[in-house]
């Protein structure tokens, strides 16, 4: 039996344990997953790479997750994105920029089932 094609994730976190963390989580679920400490070598990666999903930061230095996630939707506005915040309660323009949400106390099983939500099988 064929195995289903891996989707490309890109994770986007300035916090790098829980980045390796949330990198081998996915790698074992069986996806591909790139990695990017910022939000300006995210928005890189991006561009360049066929991401199928993000999972971002919400807070991290210099550009936050909800300034990357609107330059993400202008230039690529089908590619679902999910935040991730140590804190709840985020600006409520942030709603219609990503689709979903979670807090990182989320567990892994919560986090992979919203992923899986929001790819094509």
């Amino acid at each position: 039996m064929p195995h289903p094609a891996k989707h490309l994730v890109l994770c986007i976190d300035d916090e790098r344990i829980g980045l390796r963390v949330r990198k081998l989580l996915l790698e074992r679920a069986g996806y591909d997953v790139l990695t990017a400490p910022d939000g300006p070598s995210g928005l890189a990666s991006f561009e360049a790479n066929p991401i199928e999903a993000v999972l971002l930061d919400y807070s991290m230095p210099g550009m936050d997750g909800g300034e990357v996630a609107a330059r993400m939707r202008r230039s690529k506005p089908d590619v679902p994105i999910l935040l991730l915040s140590a804190y709840v309660g985020l600006p409520a323009a942030i709603d219609g920029l990503v689709n979903g949400y979670l807090t990182k106390a989320d567990d892994a099983a919560t986090l992979l089932a919203r992923l899986e939500s929001l790819l094509p099988n």
